[in-house]
């Protein structure tokens, strides 16, 4: 059975509309001691990034965690504190040709949801980067209380954005998220670059 054609769009924020450059962690981590990766395979791991997630706990006590798992014999508390810091210091940058997909979107009808995972400081972030105001709703998984890839979360996305699942077009650029976006009845496509976005343009019908 061929589906109907999506009548909104949600967007994953980190990998799809801003992205990070490796090499700034990668620096912090040179300059403070830390073994190469530690930052973020410390920060992600996900019994440390669920409950910031969720809302649990606050995006500083998330970073103060982090600091004290850093912290040992090789680096001290301080310095694993002070390397938190200043990897917090980079808020990425927005891709520029994802914004402007973004507001041919919007300016076509179609409504926008950014769908992220993400702790208490999204709104801060989003205000840093200039991107407050370029999407309809933005839906972070710390303020619903569930996250990607869960039923939960797209099916309150799916309801702030009053629309059906099956008329949802879903892009992240994580195979997980879209198939759990799949699974709760969403089309959803993996994002790849900006070499997606005809395909995405046909799928909305723009």
């Amino acid at each position: 059975m061929l589906r109907r054609r999506a009548t909104a769009l949600l967007v994953d924020m980190d990998g799809v509309l801003r992205r990070f450059d490796p090499r700034f962690a990668a620096a912090v981590e040179r300059r403070y001691g830390l073994p190469a990766g530690a930052l973020l395979d410390t920060a992600m791991g996900w019994s440390m990034l669920q409950p910031a997630l969720v809302g649990q706990v606050s995006h500083a006590d998330w970073l103060d965690g982090v600091a004290r798992a850093l912290s040992g014999p090789a680096v001290s508390h301080q310095d694993a504190r002070a390397a938190v810091e200043e990897w917090q210091t980079d808020r990425g940058e927005i891709d520029p040709e994802v914004l402007a997909f973004v507001r041919e979107v919007r300016a076509a009808g179609v409504r926008v949801g950014l769908a992220t995972n993400a702790t208490d400081r999204l709104d801060a972030d989003l205000a840093a980067l200039g991107v407050a105001g370029e999407v309809d709703l933005v839906l972070n998984s710390s303020v619903l209380g569930v996250h990607k890839p869960t039923k939960e979360y797209f099916r309150q996305a799916c309801l702030a954005l009053e629309t059906p699942p099956d008329r949802v077009l879903f892009v992240d650029d994580s195979d997980r998220m879209v198939r759990g976006a799949r699974v709760a009845g969403l089309s959803a496509y993996r994002w790849t670059g900006p070499a997606d976005l005809p395909y995405l343009r046909a799928a909305l019908g723009l």
